[in-house]
C-alpha cells in the first residue's frame, strides 16, 4: 500500500463531501472543487475522514491511490484556507495592476501585456511592483502564476523580470575586457 494513502484525510466542519460514482466533489467556504477518482482506487468516507485505497495489487492502483490521497487532501485544503502565490517584478519601469477581470503587465515590450485572469482565481497588487495569485484549487493557482512568470522570467545578468517572492536568482557574472 502506498505510504501516502495510507492516512485518512480530515474533513472539517464546515466542508461537504459528495461521492458519487466516480466524481468526488468537496464544497466549502472558499469554493467548491471536483475531482474525477480513478477506477482503480477506492475512496470511503467514514464520518469526518475519507480513506483511500488501491483497488488491486498492481503498481499502478497503489501509485494512483497516493497520488488521488494528496489531490483532495489539497482540495480540502483550498476550500478551507485556498492557496497563494507571491510574485515581484523588477527592473526600471516594470510594473503590474489589475483592471476588471485583465491583469494588465508592463515588462519593457513595445506593447503592455494584457493577461485575462481565470474563473476561480483572483489576482491582487498591493503595489506596482507586487503580484499576489489566490484561489481554491492549488494546481490552478501554480499555473496562473507560472504563466505570469513565463512572460518575462528572470534573466541572469541584471536579475529583471517577473520572479516568485522565495525565489532566488543566481547571477551570472558580465564579460569582462
Amino acid at each position: 500500500m502506498s505510504r501516502i494513502a495510507k492516512y485518512p484525510v480530515n474533513v472539517p466542519s464546515g466542508v461537504e463531501v459528495k461521492l458519487a460514482n466516480d466524481m468526488l466533489s468537496i464544497k466549502g467556504p472558499k469554493g467548491r472543487l471536483e475531482y474525477r477518482v480513478n477506477p482503480k482506487v477506492k475512496v470511503v468516507q467514514e464520518g469526518q475522514l475519507l480513506k483511500f485505497a488501491a483497488a488491486d495489487a498492481s503498481s499502478f492502483s497503489n501509485a494512483m491511490s497516493g497520488t488521488t490521497r494528496a489531490q483532495v487532501s489539497n482540495m480540502v485544503l483550498g476550500v478551507t484556507k485556498g492557496f497563494e502565490k507571491k510574485m515581484t517584478i523588477i527592473g526600471v519601469g516594470y510594473r503590474a495592476a489589475v483592471q476588471g477581470k485583465n491583469l494588465n503587465l508592463t515588462l519593457g515590450f513595445s506593447h503592455p501585456v494584457v493577461y485575462p485572469i481565470p474563473e476561480g482565481i483572483t489576482i491582487e497588487c498591493p503595489d506596482q511592483t507586487n503580484i499576489v495569485v489566490k484561489g481554491a484549487d492549488k494546481q490552478m493557482v501554480g499555473q496562473v502564476a507560472a504563466e505570469i512568470r513565463a512572460y518575462r522570467s528572470p534573466e541572469p545578468y541584471k536579475g529583471k523580470g517577473v520572479r516568485y517572492s522565495d525565489e532566488h536568482v543566481v547571477k551570472k557574472e558580465a564579460k569582462k575586457k
